[in-house]
């Protein structure tokens, strides 16, 4: 009898046909997904950090219907939809903002345009259960 001892494959030889494009394919994924998930939060970190976000935020929980009606305070409750537009010293913001209080949920909807560092607002309204409105705006616009 012949008592060779027959050396065995190591791990690697017997799977990197399976390792390489699967691990390539995910590696691509995860890269991907951090891509994304970075221009979300830059695009998130804009909004939120705009003059027009904050104006508004402050102005609902500055007004006794809407306090009385979602309590307070009242905060951002989801993710925000809409555009921050700059372009040769002239801005534009539309945004709508999920928001809550204590007592319930509503929809903050806020158009502003604006040139340096002064803004026009032309719509602040919050919508509320079975489309119940409210403006914050008693004239046309404000200048802010």
């Amino acid at each position: 009898m012949n008592n060779e001892l027959v050396e065995y494959p190591s791990w690697w030889k017997r799977n990197w046909k399976w390792v390489v494009p699967v691990g390539g394919c995910l590696g691509l994924l995860v890269i991907f997904l951090l891509f994304v998930g970075s221009v979300f939060w830059g695009v998130t970190s804009v909004l939120e950090g705009s003059q027009p976000y904050e104006y508004a935020l402050e102005k609902i929980n500055q007004d006794d219907e809407i306090t009385e009606v979602l309590g307070t305070p009242i905060e951002k409750d989801g993710m925000i939809q809409g555009s921050y537009n700059y372009s040769n010293g002239k801005k534009t913001a539309d945004m709508k903002i999920p928001i809550a209080g204590p007592k319930g949920k509503g929809i903050l909807f806020v158009k502003a345009s604006g040139q340096n560092d002064d803004w026009t607002y032309n719509v602040i309204r919050v919508e509320i259960k079975d489309n119940e409105s409210i403006d914050l705006l008693e004239e046309h616009s404000e200048v802010f």
